[in-house]
């Protein structure tokens, strides 16, 4: 009976973090909002990356400019720790400002940290991800995380005593904030307009393999270059999220609006689910051929990335 019931709690949980999106392409997809601990494991896991990033580059300019400095003799001694200190500033400041944000704006959404707790941003509007987002949510970061910890190591007595806890407790006020939405939105979410969401592309990988053998006699599922430069990276990832979904409904939906863009017909053999799934194939291929030039489609209205303009 207990472990009937946590199933239940947990299955309630899950559907409480169930979120409905109309995309810009009138679909209507389902997402699930990450929970506290996927967001606080990556996180942390980016924590330890950006750390050890940072004794990496210390050993690599400590070894290095120490060999340099012994050749020059004992009076450059204090200069290798020096260089090495002005370094190691100038890498925290890159890896802590640019770290999340170099690792959002790819195709994925994710750092390293999210991509292992299986969680990605997403456009809380089902758009796609911008990056005006991607620097609005990582510009709070210090107002969430750093200067909350300042106050808490600070310790000074009398009136700066209670400066320091009147800070700590209006900070605070910022780092509890995911606790207090539905959508477990950081400040940063909020002004960015994101969300922080559950990956699951594992089974789109799946999807697409165990069907590869149906679609290897279908010969006329073969599309031309103006059929695939009709759509670009965020139709693409928007038809990932569909294949994925396999719901029937939308499946056909979608089907429908791609086959009246680029002027397909049918065939009576041909299921909606095998269109998408040659489409999608032909369409990342022609896309990922041409990031290989320097070109990038960003969606269906961005014209001069087919151009290479």
């Amino acid at each position: 009976m207990a472990r009937v019931t946590t199933k239940a709690r947990s299955l309630s949980t899950r559907a409480d973090r169930k979120r409905v999106l109309i995309t810009p392409e009138g679909v209507d997809l389902s997402v699930e909002i990450a929970t506290y601990s996927q967001r606080a494991t990556a996180f942390l896991l980016d924590l330890i990356f950006v750390t050890l990033a940072m004794v990496i580059i210390g050993i690599v300019c400590a070894f290095s400019l120490g060999i340099t400095v012994g050749a020059l003799g004992p009076d450059g001694g204090r200069l290798p720790g020096i260089i090495t200190i002005i370094i190691l500033l100038i890498g925290f400041f890159v890896l802590r400002n640019f770290y999340f944000i170099y690792f959002e704006l790819g195709p994925r959404g994710a750092t390293p940290g999210k991509r292992i707790a299986h969680i990605r941003v997403m456009a809380a509007s089902g758009g796609a991800l911008t990056a005006e987002s991607v620097f609005a949510r990582n510009a709070m970061r210090d107002l969430e995380v750093i200067l909350p910890a300042v106050f808490l190591l600070v310790h000074p007595g009398g009136i700066d005593g209670l400066l320091s806890l009147l800070g700590t407790v209006w900070t605070g006020v910022f780092v509890l904030f995911p606790l207090f939405n539905r959508d477990r939105m950081r400040i940063g979410d909020l002004i960015g307009g994101t969300w922080v969401v559950v990956e699951r592309l594992g089974g789109l990988k799946a999807d697409l393999t165990q069907n590869a053998d149906v679609l290897v006699d279908r010969h006329d599922l073969v599309f031309s270059a103006e059929q695939l430069a009709a759509y670009g990276v965020k139709e693409l990832q928007l038809l990932e999220t569909v294949l994925r979904r396999k719901n029937g409904s939308v499946m056909r939906d979608v089907a429908a609006r791609i086959r009246n863009r680029i002027g397909w017909t049918p065939s009576a053999l041909e299921n909606d689910f095998e269109f998408l799934d040659a489409y999608y194939k032909a369409l990342r291929g022609r896309l990922e051929s041409e990031i290989l030039f320097g070109r990038r489609q960003a969606d269906k209205y961005d014209r001069a990335g087919v151009s290479g303009g």
